[in-house]
């Protein structure tokens, strides 16, 4: 039987929900992400926008000296998370095995749905016209042989799109790309690519794997000559779901001050820990990200001894990180906090502490659930749990 695997990729999904919900924006350059005139990035631009050259992670000023007409708003997750809820049930109405990438991306396993639905054409359709019908949104869906043109497929007729790759069209497909569509190919990479006066599939795919080898080392020069042949992985896991919840905020001025950082930090723990209560996740590795002036920009990890979902979990092994974690006595620009190695607290309930007792545990699980029924109700940051001030640990000079 052929394998068929679908992409499916909302088109500036972020913009795209503004656009819908306020009709007044639709004919306009949009641009979610930090507000002109404040330190931030951009975390999605429309595609009106992107005829300025304007692309996420652009810092929010130069998205507004090259378009200062362009509606500017700030990004509201909780919405975005819904929406895209909504989508991936509709997904499942496809196939039952769907893949989250992101919030607005999914791998489908589409084999054996032409008994079903129709041929891979007419199950792309199936797919834009349900969500569109269901959301107003648009997505571009491209559907191959496995995963590496699936993706390729989506991108290629961006936005609204959608692009069939059967397998004996692979090669022909692939060849005029550009290198830099490729999978995992970095800066150096391209600047090695662009030394050996390789600019598109065809010419890399002509090239000896042993003059590849040479050049990028045995394990990049399989994976990039095995793309330019169209070969992939056609595997695609039910539920894999998000990697991480993270938050983070960007500073209007540079901070040296630890009660500021803590507090801040604080703020974002309660944020992360709560997406994960609503996903019904707990994550057992605690991660903080720290950018000081300079844009020099620092992460460090911590493994817990048990997975949690707890903001003051979350808080203390941050900031013992960031006091512990070797850390550069410079101001901060950034900082930010995730949790990630996941276990569903459904299934697999986070281990106790052997000196935890089992009335504190029920009253701390009675506490978290009336701070996201106030957060439902009434706004997030209406109820936080309070948390220990720790010792400063580290100067701040």
């Amino acid at each position: 039987m052929q394998r068929w695997v679908g992409h499916a990729d909302l088109d500036a999904f972020y913009a795209s929900v503004e656009q819908r919900d306020c009709p007044e924006y639709r004919d306009r350059p949009v641009v979610v992400g930090a507000q002109p005139g404040h330190r931030g990035v951009v975390a999605a631009a429309n595609y009106r926008a992107r005829t300025f050259g304007i692309h996420s992670a652009m810092p929010i000023a130069e998205a507004y000296r090259r378009c200062p007409n362009a509606v500017y708003l700030r990004p509201d997750m909780d919405k975005y998370a819904r929406v895209s809820r909504e989508i991936f049930q509709i997904l499942e109405t496809i196939t039952p095995v769907v893949e989250p990438v992101s919030v607005d991306e999914a791998y489908l396993d589409l084999t054996g749905l032409e008994k079903l639905i129709g041929p891979p054409e007419v199950i792309g359709s199936e797919i834009k016209r349900r969500i569109l019908e269901a959301t107003g949104l648009t997505v571009s869906v491209g559907i191959g042989p496995n995963r590496l043109i699936a993706k390729l497929g989506s991108e290629h007729r961006k936005p609204d799109g959608l692009m069939v790759v059967f397998p004996d069209q692979v090669l022909a497909f692939l060849a005029p790309m550009p290198v830099a569509n490729l999978r995992g190919l970095g800066r150096q990479t391209q600047k090695i690519f662009a030394g050996l006066g390789i600019r598109t599939v065809a010419q890399l795919r002509a090239l000896p794997p042993g003059y590849l080898e040479e050049h990028l080392g045995s394990r990049a020069a399989v994976s990039f000559h095995n793309q330019a042949l169209g070969i992939a992985s056609a595997e695609v896991v039910y539920g894999r779901g998000r990697k991480s919840i993270s938050k983070e905020t960007t500073f209007e001025a540079d901070v040296r001050e630890h009660d500021i950082l803590q507090d801040t930090l604080h703020k974002l723990a309660a944020e992360v820990a709560a997406r994960a209560r609503r996903e019904q996740l707990s994550g057992a590795v605690v991660t903080l990200k720290i950018r000081f002036t300079g844009f020099e920009t620092h992460t460090r990890q911590r493994k817990l001894p048990a997975p949690t979902h707890d903001e003051r979990v979350i808080l203390r092994e941050a900031w013992a990180l960031f006091n512990q974690g070797n850390l550069p006595r410079k101001p901060v620009r950034l900082i930010g906090v995730g949790i990630s190695d996941w276990q569903q607290t459904e299934t697999e309930p986070m281990q106790a502490d052997l000196f935890d007792q089992p009335q504190k545990r029920e009253i701390d699980d009675r506490l978290l659930e009336t701070i996201d029924k106030v957060a439902g109700r009434f706004g997030k940051g209406m109820l936080q749990l309070g948390c220990k001030k720790e010792a400063r640990g580290r100067d701040s000079s």
